[in-house]
């Protein structure tokens, strides 16, 4: 059925055309109702009819830098007036500053990358790079992950939205148990155990064969699966058995990347070097698609006198370059990784006050502004409001939950039992207060739905 657009308001021209000749992600294509966006600022983002929205997820937890900032504009628009692409074989001062930017911030011996146009990206790449530079062929991953939406990213991951796509996946993947202390696959308690994930990691590396097993593919701080927090030492012991097999450590840090931890980097939090990391979203804030392979030099050198297997069109794109670059200085010039670390303390100080008042929350897990409110309905046996890879009938509550938060003007990503709090690194106290009101008003509706 169409409508005559002469009879709609602009905002309702541009959702219709947008559900008549495009597709969206993650969903059926009928009865959807998007936000139509009119503009963003900070933390703020408006629709076409003026309501304003904070931004509680920071976009896909990669707005980092909080929306609208023209700095990005400037530098984009100028390089686009000296040129807008090269081949990844040429050479711009872009491309330039942004490998030598991200060189001083990295975990030191990492100082070269491949630049990308997104995580997947990376990730597909770090995987042929460990097959190539080691000759082995398997790669270590946890199920409760998310890497990217290509097959072989996804394959890596053990997201359920790969399962429909399940006959097709990936060769040579092996997943790990996931170290989720709320909910330990081993049935300890935190606290009372030997770390039974890692030796967990160890027994399979056994059985796989470590003479076949190229990497371990670790995300720097757990993000879409629900914020699992690693257990103090756990990734040290991956780094561990990784150096004692010669099996490279790969971190994503797609998403737990520049400052979003209150770090630049989640792997900083636990004082271990990887061999390769992976990462995009924060590199530009997502103002641009963009993302970087970034390998140790000892990878890097490896290749000096053979040949470098892989390749992109956009590779090292120079207007992708230009944003990196200039995001990079953005979050030197404003402070941004140390706001993320006191904004992230002030979050864990008043979602211990939502605790108190709501039953429904279960668990709370953050790393600077990277965390998730877990929900649950009895505390004592911890039955999740929505069940892992609910069903849409099992999400009745939550879609309550996100249809309250949505209209009280709260944006944010809310997946199963989880609601994300991962605002823009540039939040304020006052912002979060803001935020978190709106939650404390949508926890309501979870509360009622909670059996003694």
């Amino acid at each position: 059925m169409h409508m005559e657009t002469n009879t709609l308001t602009e905002s309702q021209v541009i959702l219709k055309e947008n559900l008549d000749y495009t597709l969206f992600s993650w969903s059926k294509q009928r009865g959807i109702s998007p936000i139509a966006i009119s503009h963003g600022l900070g933390v703020y983002l408006w629709d076409m009819e003026g309501k304003r929205y904070i931004d509680f997820s920071s976009g896909l937890m990669n707005v980092n830098i909080g929306h609208g900032n023209q700095r990005v504009t400037q530098a984009v628009a100028e390089q686009m007036r000296q040129v807008s692409y090269v081949t990844p074989s040429c050479v711009t001062r872009a491309r330039a500053e942004a490998g030598r930017k991200l060189a001083e911030i990295t975990p030191p011996g990492l100082n070269k990358a491949l630049f990308t146009t997104g995580g997947a990206e990376s990730i597909e790449n770090a995987i042929k790079l460990a097959r190539h530079y080691t000759g082995r062929h398997k790669i270590l991953a946890r199920y409760r992950a998310f890497h990217g939406a290509s097959y072989g990213a996804m394959t890596a991951g053990g997201d359920p939205r790969k399962l429909p796509h399940d006959s097709q996946q990936a060769p040579g993947i092996i997943h790990v148990e996931d170290p989720y202390c709320y909910r330990c696959p081993f049935g300890k308690s935190f606290g009372a155990c030997e770390m039974e994930c890692a030796s967990h990691i160890e027994r399979i590396v056994e059985f796989e064969g470590p003479e076949s097993i190229a990497g371990i593919l670790m995300e720097g701080e757990s993000g879409t699966s629900g914020c699992i927090k690693y257990p103090p030492g756990y990734l040290k012991k991956v780094r561990e058995i990784c150096d004692r097999h010669g099996i490279l450590f790969i971190a994503d840090e797609v998403m737990s990347g520049f400052g979003r931890t209150g770090k630049w980097f989640g792997v900083d939090h636990h004082e271990v070097v990887p061999d390769m990391i992976a990462t995009a979203k924060g590199i530009t804030a997502g103002y641009i698609p963009f993302g970087a392979l970034i390998v140790s030099d000892r990878i890097a050198a490896h290749y000096d006198d053979i040949p470098l297997m892989i390749g992109l069109t956009y590779s090292a794109h120079p207007v992708g370059c230009a944003a990196a670059a200039e995001v990079l200085d953005i979050y030197q010039d404003e402070n941004l990784v140390e706001n993320a670390a006191a904004m992230g303390e002030y979050m864990d100080n008043r979602v211990a006050e939502l605790m108190k008042r709501h039953p429904s929350i279960g668990d709370y897990r953050n790393t600077g502004l990277l965390g998730v409110i877990e929900l649950v309905k009895n505390r004592s046996t911890k039955e999740p409001m929505a069940p892992f890879n609910a069903k849409p009938e099992q999400m009745a509550v939550m879609n309550k939950v996100a249809a309250r938060l949505k209209e009280l003007g709260l944006y944010t990503f809310v997946r199963w039992n989880y609601i994300f709090v991962a605002p823009p690194l540039c939040v304020t106290r006052e912002q979060i207060d803001e935020g978190l009101a709106i939650i404390d008003d949508a926890l309501k509706i979870a509360d009622q739905a909670c059996v003694s």
